[in-house]
């Protein structure tokens, strides 16, 4: 047990001292983020809004989501990570408190776009930082160390939300999303100061002369879209699975706050290891993202055994080491690949692939949900992840003939 924990703490050695103090403050942010994963029963059981409705709103979020990523990655290239990440999560504070309030359809589609316009410019920023402040060796390591304290904040988050939401109602959650958020910008400028680049006029004049570089790059474009259709199957996960829990099996949020416990501990518990083994067997990125597909995939066809509660549990065992091999990798794809000087932009348009699929996916989820049945959306789920994998197979081709 001794040689096991000294292993599991050896995987994080060589992480510079700002990626620890930036995995802190993620870690204090996402703990308070309560809200989120229960957002959709919030909005279709406290709210009582039709499910059609509560794809409508969704897809606020993720119109919200794609506009914040684009201008987030814009403002990083002009005036720096440093302010963007301080502006996004402070304004981001105030406008979880402020959302409470608002309980109108359109209201909360307006209020929901604004405040997620502003959130995800949060996004693009994290990722330059990273950039900046690991060296290129390690870069898979810090973006994994980052996806671990958001796990570990989101393991602990949707167990104390559900109870929160039981004693309290979801009026508290709001609070201490906003008040956590302002708590973690707060930690960030006291611990992390601005990082002047030397070849700051240097990055000016190369993003000038390749202003579209990104979307030039066609092997680039090809991974957006899987990164699109990832997104279309990991979504179903905060969006119509806590839904499918309740409708199918009558579970509690307690209860589902439960079961995503299982995804976070998980995550804590292996990725880094996970990821640490993986870089010393040099897969490479685009083989480790087919991998990932084909468990997302395959999550999603087994929801077809309804009679059974306990696939629930094999299927959030089989997403998360979807997710545990997908993200980092499609994460450190796109930084390779991110042209200097440009840094900001590919990681927004990397970003943007997710935010889309949530405009889409939510309302479509929904519609095909409300029409149809969870059956079928467990079909076109699955479907999504057939399509991502044929991409990702033209991607491995596609880079095996450039080289």
């Amino acid at each position: 047990m001794k040689t096991l924990f000294s292993n599991y703490l050896n995987t994080f050695k060589g992480l510079s001292r700002e990626v620890w103090w930036l995995a802190l403050i993620t870690l204090i942010n996402r703990a308070g983020t309560m809200v989120i994963p229960f957002l959709s029963k919030y909005l279709k059981e406290d709210l009582e809004f039709s499910v059609s409705n509560v794809g409508t709103i969704l897809m606020f979020y993720g119109i919200g989501s794609f506009v914040g990523s684009w201008l987030g990655g814009k403002l990083t290239d002009k005036i720096g990570f440093y302010k963007v990440l301080i502006y996004s999560l402070f304004l981001t504070g105030f406008g979880f408190i402020f959302l409470q309030f608002v309980t109108s359809f359109w209201g909360l589609c307006f209020s929901i776009l604004g405040l997620m316009i502003i959130a995800d410019a949060f996004r693009p920023a994290l990722f330059v930082s990273l950039k900046v402040y690991s060296k290129p060796e390690n870069q898979t390591r810090s973006v994994t160390l980052i996806r671990l304290a958001i796990n570990l904040g989101m393991s602990f988050g949707p167990v104390a939300a559900g109870l929160i939401i039981v004693t309290k109602g979801y009026s508290m959650l709001f609070w201490i999303d906003g008040v956590t958020c302002i708590l973690a910008i707060l930690l960030f400028k006291y611990l992390l100061k601005e990082q002047k680049r030397d070849d700051k006029n240097d990055n000016l004049s190369l993003t000038k002369r390749n202003k579209n570089a990104a979307l030039k790059d066609k092997s680039y474009l090809v991974f957006l879209a899987i990164c699109f259709f990832m997104g279309m199957i990991f979504f179903q996960l905060i969006t119509s699975i806590p839904i499918y829990h309740y409708d199918q099996y009558c579970l509690t949020e307690f209860q589902t706050g439960l079961i995503m416990f299982i995804n976070g501990a998980i995550i804590v518990l292996f990725e880094m290891p996970l990821i640490n083994y993986l870089e010393k067997k040099k897969v490479s990125h685009t083989k480790l993202i087919l991998i990932s597909l084909i468990l997302f995939t395959v999550s999603f066809f087994i929801l077809l055994i309804n009679f059974w509660v306990g696939i629930l549990i094999v299927n959030i065992v089989l997403l998360t080491f979807a997710e545990m091999i997908g993200f980092p990798y499609t994460n450190a794809f796109a930084l390779s690949r991110a042209k200097k000087g440009n840094e900001g932009s590919y990681m927004a348009l990397y970003a943007m692939a997710f935010s889309f699929a949530f405009i889409v996916g939510p309302k479509l989820g929904m519609n095909i949900i409300d029409t149809y049945g969870y059956q079928f959306n467990w079909i076109v789920t699955g479907l999504y992840g057939i399509i991502s994998i044929v991409l990702s197979l033209w991607l491995i081709k596609r880079i095996k003939k450039s080289l």
